[in-house]
């Protein structure tokens, strides 16, 4: 058994996403010593654009009527599904951008989806650590309240679809630091890291089953 991490963020070496699955990965690791991780960067290895189509098609098709893009697409759906249903405990990292899931980690989604069926709970009972982070602000009250349409769609997918054992860290106001107009909410937002920080070791620890 081993962690899988998916991280999907289109700026790696920026990720504020990443910075809090690190903390999380470093307490199971702690407890897990020895262990295997396996992870995947949809932000580095993207995945082909027309791979779910492709997969979609094969699915409803007999293998030996499958075309070899379709039998390749298939394939690569078939080992996305298996590194879930080999996981131990997951992380996934998902930023939010244009007030969405970004293209290539819904591609994924799909892509697992057109393997295992659209109502298979591949993470039933699985510790699974959801890692969001959103560059303005959302939360009741503020000017675009309502704007995240990822957050409720990565709940949907991965503790109603697929069964997880859900826990989700998010941080906000990411791009304060460095975004003259998010100026006046760098103190609010520093302590929105600290927080995030100190949620990602409390979740890390509960990734780990006795």
């Amino acid at each position: 058994m081993s962690l899988f991490r998916l991280d999907a963020s289109i700026f790696p070496a920026a990720s504020a996403g990443a910075e809090i699955a690190d903390t999380a990965e470093a307490e199971w690791a702690a407890a897990r010593p020895g262990l295997p991780s396996v992870r995947r960067h949809l932000g580095t290895d993207p995945l082909p654009s027309d791979a779910w189509a492709l997969a979609t098609a094969a699915a409803g098709t007999p293998e030996s009527d499958r075309t070899h893009a379709q039998r390749d697409a298939y394939a690569l759906a078939v080992s996305l599904a298996d590194e879930l249903r080999g996981a131990e405990a997951v992380i996934l990292a998902v930023p939010l951008y244009n007030f969405g899931v970004s293209q290539h980690f819904k591609a994924w989604v799909d892509l697992v989806i057109a393997a295992a069926g659209p109502t298979t709970p591949l993470l039933k009972g699985i510790p699974t650590l959801l890692v969001t982070t959103l560059g303005g602000g959302y939360g009741p009250g503020t000017p675009r309240e309502g704007w995240d349409h990822s957050t409720p769609y990565l709940k949907r997918i991965l503790a109603d679809v697929w069964e997880a054992e859900l826990v989700h860290v998010q941080r906000e106001l990411t791009l304060a630091a460095t975004t003259p107009a998010l100026a006046a909410l760098r103190e609010p937002a520093a302590a929105l890291h600290a927080r995030a920080l100190t949620d990602a070791r409390e979740a890390g620890r509960t990734l780990v089953r006795p």
